[in-house]
């Protein structure tokens, strides 16, 4: 609820208990009310229980028997211990007006002076995007997006290996197989599939496993021939990331990689040896962790190269050097969260209180076919490109059917925004740490709770504006209906939601509050006529509510990264 509202009711509540409870005792009392049970409650009559030695549900009649009518409430009513308070139209026309005044800010956040990272997509080089990368590249912006409308600053981060094993074998794909020439577009999706083909041939041969191991180990030593050829596929991959990230609508601040965090997360393995925080175990340099059940990690191979946890302390000095963060976010699956437990111990041991303390781990889970469990390196995954290209051609022809007489750039910028809508929703309308078995004929249809489902409403509205031949403008002397007041208490909602989805890093709230607006909405349409509405002052009224509903709607997919076409 707005602040002016549940503060005229602190206040009442204060004056009607004769002052026997503090302002902020009460303020913690106030709450939304239950459906059917007014629009603002207090619990306050439990906490003076106690004191006054009478019953809750007595104490909430006294205390409502002396609270007056006043600008926002138009009455109190007890009901067993609860204080229940019915909003006046007044209160309903401020919230309308305050919506109207407000528009893109209305909700967000002040400054709160700090900052987080979110880490997100991790799409490695030489292999392919795939549905998984989808989903964390939705649920990483969204709470991006979130955090940063709750008044936070955001670093959005992406770290990507573009060395180790998955390179060497893609490599030896393109050299052995391939014979290194390659198409001339799409090149670095091209090399995931190469690296699909690569590691199904190699599983099923040890010399070409040794094959693989001796081109990982001349990559890591700079051999002059094999990093020429990672060099020039590498930026393959780079080039082919970027268009992905401007077609999906996102942008990141920083881009780290492996290559270059392998030698600083060296570095500092050596000084942990050095100071006995790490030690060696046949030859390599392994965190003995088990004493906390955590473990055993390896740093170093016996051959003295890095892996991912030494990689990782390499990563989270370079982001502690630079940021003061008051967050650091990783949005990785959940099969990762084992060795996050162990990487943020690991911090604490060596010396990075900072990153232990504030590094959390946001795990989404995995995305399945119904034959069962994807793989990129058995060629299971669906790819991005795949994905996108299939919804594209689906709803080109929806598209098509509908608007005969557009062009077709026309065209294809509004089945984009449909396709990737489709897309995104999906992969933000359940909790992150529950299982999407990805269903095609679910995903592709735009029909039901999904995005272009919420597109529609948002047009809708867009629709009804631009038709309109009066001006828009809430009168003081409407009496709002049942059905609006139940639309505006949806979009005054808007707040809580946004502010339940940030502070939880959970879009799946704001996806389960769009499609309430949605609902509630459609059941507007049928009671409360707009153009045709009989009187003047229903009718500026009304359109003022379309115009505070497209408002919330635009701003609700925007923080879902979902963009709306104006026609559909």
């Amino acid at each position: 609820m707005l602040a002016e509202i549940t503060d005229e009711a602190v206040k009442l509540l204060y004056e009607a208990c004769g002052k026997k409870a503090g302002k902020e005792e009460i303020r913690q009392s106030v709450e939304v009310a239950r459906e059917d049970f007014g629009d603002v409650a207090s619990r306050i009559a439990f906490l003076l229980a106690p004191k006054e030695r009478k019953s809750p549900a007595e104490i909430a009649k006294e205390i409502t028997a002396k609270i007056p009518q006043s600008k926002f409430f138009a009455k109190a009513e007890a009901v067993g211990p609860y204080i229940n308070f019915h909003m006046s139209d007044d209160a309903y026309l401020f919230i309308l007006k305050k919506i109207l005044k407000e528009k893109e800010k209305f909700g967000k956040g002040k400054k709160t002076g700090k900052q987080a990272m979110v880490e997100y997509f991790h799409a490695n080089t030489h292999k392919g995007v795939h549905i998984g990368h989808i989903r964390t590249a939705c649920l990483g912006e969204s709470v991006s997006r979130l955090l940063e409308f709750s008044g936070n600053r955001v670093i959005r981060a992406n770290y990507q290996g573009d060395i180790g094993p998955h390179v060497a074998k893609c490599l030896w794909g393109f050299i052995n197989l391939y014979h290194e020439k390659a198409p001339k577009e799409n090149r670095g999706i091209w090399l995931g599939k190469v690296y699909a083909e690569a590691s199904r041939r190699i599983k099923e041969s040890e010399e070409l496993e040794k094959q693989v191991q001796e081109m990982n180990l001349k990559i890591y030593s700079g051999e002059k021939h094999i990093t020429g050829i990672w060099k020039k596929t590498r930026q393959w991959c780079l080039d082919d990331f970027e268009k992905f990230y401007k077609e999906f609508g996102i942008k990141f601040d920083e881009l780290y990689f492996e290559s270059q965090t392998e030698g600083i997360g060296k570095e500092m393995t050596l000084d942990l040896l050095e100071k006995g925080t790490a030690k060696k175990d046949q030859g390599a340099v392994i965190m003995d962790l088990r004493d906390e059940d955590l473990g055993v990690a390896v740093l170093l191979t016996k051959e003295g190269y890095p892996l991912y946890h030494a990689k990782d302390l390499g990563l989270a000095k370079l982001k502690f050097d630079k940021y003061d963060l008051d967050r650091s976010i990783h949005v990785v699956g959940k099969e990762q969260e084992f060795y996050f437990r162990q990487l943020f111990r690991m911090f604490a041991k060596a010396g990075m209180e900072k990153a232990a303390e504030v590094s959390y781990h946001l795990i989404y889970e995995l995305v399945m076919l119904p034959e069962g469990k994807m793989s990129s390196r058995e060629g299971t995954m669906v790819l991005y490109e795949d994905l996108k290209n299939k919804m594209l051609e689906i709803v080109r022809k929806e598209v098509r059917k509908r608007h005969a007489d557009w062009n077709d750039k026309k065209v294809e910028e509004t089945a984009k925004k449909i396709a990737f809508a489709a897309i995104k929703f999906s992969m933000l309308r359940r909790e992150s740490n529950r299982t999407i078995l990805f269903d095609w004929d679910q995903a592709l249809s735009l029909e039901g709770d999904t995005g272009p489902y919420l597109q529609y409403a948002y047009v809708r509205t867009n629709g009804i504006l631009k038709k309109a031949e009066f001006k828009m403008k809430p009168s003081p002397g409407h009496a709002f209906n049942d059905q609006e007041k139940k639309l505006l208490k949806r979009l005054c909602a808007f707040m809580q939601a946004v502010e339940n989805a940030s502070s939880n890093l959970s879009p799946h709230v704001l996806c389960g509050y769009l499609l309430d607006l949605a609902a509630e909405l459609n059941k507007f349409y049928v009671t409360s006529p707009v153009l045709k509405a009989e009187k003047k002052e229903e009718r500026e009224t009304r359109l003022a509510i379309i115009a505070a509903t497209n408002t919330i709607l635009g701003n609700s997919l925007n923080l879902l990264g979902i963009e709306a076409p104006e026609v559909m």
